[in-house]
């Protein structure tokens, strides 16, 4: 196993087209929500997307906290506000941090909104555009604010393809816009990162690579929940854990797979269906909350 040589080439021909069309839409635009993954907020956090929408407002959104480490959210929370941009821990499912979203657009604006009333134009909507690279769902929370089911949801990355207008309030309206991608990684371990959310389509991934890599970082981080997932005993792995060699890593693999019965002919471990069993836990948060990105 070679590691640091993920290679993933991620960038669909569309993508030039989309962030075209966002540039215009700005045009339109007084307030951006960047919805990131709370698990991973600077790998979720496209790079571009400071140089497209220029000087406008924006509220972060902390999406999917329900699987990530609490502790870890909240840190990232004051992280971005020290960084002067209002943030909100989101979970889209459960609707947690919609009003507060609301709640800080509506603040944001007053200013902005009292000038234009004092113009005249009284009754002026705020616009939203809700932007958000694919899986860290953007979808589901425009769903939510919009108390609605008026974007298309699905569990693979890219299912938002069409631009579409929403209204949430009196006063808001909400622009919702396709996940957009950048053309070149910042460095390995932002793809890393986004394969193991599932921001990257698994169909270009080679899985088994990227599970060896998560139960990795799992054990260097979260070995706890590795072994009461997979009911590890501290004997069954103390001769690995002590070093994470690539081989250890291995051994601890296939120890997973004896457990969940990924076992083919001769005895072998089928590494696919172990690679399957433990990035499928990942995303459903069965091994528990955590969080892949640390502020440092």
């Amino acid at each position: 196993m070679n590691e640091n040589k993920t290679n993933i080439n991620w960038y669909p021909g569309h993508m030039a087209k989309t962030k075209k069309q966002i540039i215009e839409d700005i045009k339109l635009i007084d307030i951006v929500v960047e919805i990131l993954d709370a698990r991973c907020p600077i790998s979720s956090q496209n790079p571009d997307l400071k140089s497209m929408i220029g000087n406008k407002k924006k509220i972060i959104a902390l999406n999917k906290s329900d699987l990530a480490d609490e502790k870890e959210t909240i840190i990232w929370k004051k992280y971005f506000e020290k960084e002067g941009i209002a943030t909100a821990i989101v979970d889209s499912n459960s609707g947690k941090g919609i009003n507060e979203i609301i709640r800080l657009i509506e603040k944001i604006m007053q200013e902005d909104l009292k000038n234009t009333n004092t113009k005249g134009r009284i009754g002026k909507s705020i616009r939203v555009l809700v932007v958000g690279i694919p899986n860290v769902g953007k979808s589901s929370f425009i769903n939510r604010i919009a108390k609605r089911d008026a974007a298309k949801v699905g569990n693979r990355p890219g299912v938002t393809t069409q631009k579409q207008w929403l209204k949430v309030s009196n006063n808001i309206e909400l622009l919702d816009t396709p996940g957009i991608l950048w053309p070149k990684f910042q460095n390995e371990q932002i793809a890393l990162n986004l394969s193991y959310t599932g921001t990257i389509k698994d169909e270009i991934l080679e899985k088994t690579e990227i599970a060896f890599y998560l139960l990795k970082f799992l054990l260097q981080n979260y070995k706890t929940n590795i072994q009461e997932r997979y009911k590890l005993s501290d004997d069954e792995i103390k001769e690995y854990i002590q070093d994470l060699s690539s081989e250890n890593i291995v051994e601890i693999m296939n120890l997973i797979g004896k457990k969940r019965g990924a076992v083919i002919s001769g005895g072998r471990i089928d590494e696919e269906k172990v690679a399957n069993i433990l990035i499928d836990d990942f995303r459903k948060g069965k091994i528990g909350n955590i969080s892949i990105e640390k502020v440092r």
